[in-house]
Order: C-alpha cells, then sequence, then structure tokens
C-alpha cells in the first residue's frame, strides 16, 4: 500500500532569515512614518530648530554662520530622536500591548527583531540627513571635512542611542519610558551643544556635558563639517563606550513583557 504525499504551495516552513529581516524591517519603517508623534520628533521639531536658529539671530553661535554650527547639532538631534526617543517610546508601547510577546513567538528570533528595528532607525536616519542637508544647503550651509568620519560618527552615534533607547523601553513601563525619553530629549536639546554652544556653560558642567553621546556626536560632527577636522577620536571614544554599555544593557536587562 502506496501513501500519496501532498504538494503544498507555498512550502510549509519559515521563510529565509534575510526575507524575515527584511519585511520587519519594512514593516517597522512604516509603522515609524505613519506614527504622527514620531514624525514630530524625528522630521518636524529638527526641521523647525534648523530653519529658526539659522534665520534668526537668537543664540550668539559664534564667528561665522549660525547654519554652519547649527546644521551638525540639529543632525545630531535628529540621530537622537529617532534612534533614542522615538525608539524607547514606540518598543515601550509594543510591550506593554503584548505586540513583543507576540513577535517574540514567531519564526523571527527575538535578535532579528531588534536588528530589524535597528535597520529601521537607519533608513529613517537615511531620510533625515537628506532632508535636513538639503534644507541646509539652503540656508547657505558650507561643509567641510571627510565624509568617511561623518559616517562613522552617525553609526556610532546611532548605536549608543539605540541601546540607551531599547534599555528604558525594555526596563520601564511605557508610560515612564514617554515622560522619561521626552523628558531626556529636551534636556539634551537645550544641555548637549546641539543649539547652544559648550562654551556657554560653566567649565565644570563642560566637562561633564562633553561625556554625553549627543555633546560627543555633535561636537564631532561640528569639528568634521565645520572646521574640517580629520577624524575625532576623541569623541568617536566616547560614543563607541556608551554603544558598548547601552547594547550590552539593553541584551541583559530588556523584558519582552
Amino acid at each position: 500500500m502506496t501513501t500519496a504525499t501532498g504538494t503544498y504551495a507555498p512550502k510549509p516552513g519559515a521563510a529565509p532569515l534575510t526575507r524575515m529581516l527584511a519585511a520587519q524591517t519594512a514593516l517597522e519603517t512604516k509603522m515609524l512614518l505613519r506614527n504622527g508623534e514620531q514624525l514630530l520628533l524625528t522630521v518636524v521639531i529638527p526641521t523647525l530648530l534648523l530653519v529658526l536658529f539659522s534665520s534668526v539671530d537668537i543664540v550668539d553661535t559664534g564667528a561665522g554662520k549660525s547654519v554652519d554650527f547649527l546644521a551638525p547639532g540639529i543632525l545630531a538631534l535628529a540621530v537622537m530622536s529617532t534612534a533614542f526617543t522615538g525608539q524607547a517610546i514606540g518598543t515601550g508601547f509594543e510591550r506593554r500591548y503584548g505586540v513583543l510577546k507576540r513577535l517574540a513567538s514567531s519564526p523571527l528570533p527575538r535578535w532579528g527583531l531588534m536588528t530589524a528595528k535597528t535597520a529601521s532607525v537607519l533608513v529613517t536616519e537615511i531620510m533625515q540627513v537628506i532632508l535636513l542637508t538639503v534644507i541646509a544647503f539652503a540656508l547657505g550651509w558650507s561643509p567641510h571635512g571627510n565624509p568617511g568620519a561623518v559616517l562613522v560618527l552617525l553609526i556610532l552615534g546611532t548605536a549608543a542611542f539605540s541601546g540607551l533607547g531599547l534599555l528604558m523601553a525594555g526596563t520601564l513601563k511605557a508610560e515612564t519610558t514617554l515622560a522619561a525619553a521626552n523628558l531626556v530629549f529636551l534636556l539634551l536639546l537645550v544641555g548637549g551643544g546641539v543649539i547652544v554652544p559648550m562654551d556657554k556653560f560653566p567649565q565644570g558642567a563642560q566637562d561633564v556635558l562633553g561625556l554625553l553621546p549627543v555633546s560627543a556626536l555633535s561636537d564631532g560632527l561640528r569639528d568634521v563639517l565645520q572646521h574640517g577636522a580629520g577624524m575625532p577620536w576623541g569623541d568617536l571614544g566616547i560614543l563607541a563606550v556608551w554603544a558598548v554599555v547601552g547594547l550590552a544593557a539593553a541584551g541583559k536587562f530588556f523584558r519582552w513583557e
């Protein structure tokens, strides 16, 4: 007696890992771009700050055009708003509503889900950088320096902020994450060297603020793009430490429920 073997289309089983990662990345990016609050943080606020402070003499940015000082800081702010603030809030509420728990039971491994979230952040940042660069050029920006150094700074900054954002989202309640992430965003906007030069603060405060990831990122970008410096190893070192500590802590303490 023979048993007929059925033919199923599509073949049962999980899709290839690369296809799952690509699909999840596309989904995460669409969800981010459809979220009004996250669009406000990632696109609207950085754009308004760049246009406003470049056009109106509100803050003394020193010699030269204001946009030459502001553009690198706003790029750093854009990275922080997407990789830290937006990701922390979005992931925190996904965790609260049980989305992460359900996704964790899918064929896509947990590290794959986090990889897709990080890839989505990178896709969003590319769009942010293009938009802000076009606006800055329209305002008279004259950047200098090595594009490779800028790329390394942006990647390390993304890693640092992603780790901190996931750590917050995976350990705190969603409402606490919402309040804390927005508060940190506002504090670092003022005290992170984004729109206010660090030399406006007391020396003691400068020493502490200079160790923050947004300060290292904005200062590093400014050294390269405004002053034409080479690879800013000191700022890269600070970002690398934050990236390693943040991602390691997020991997250890992140709770999926």
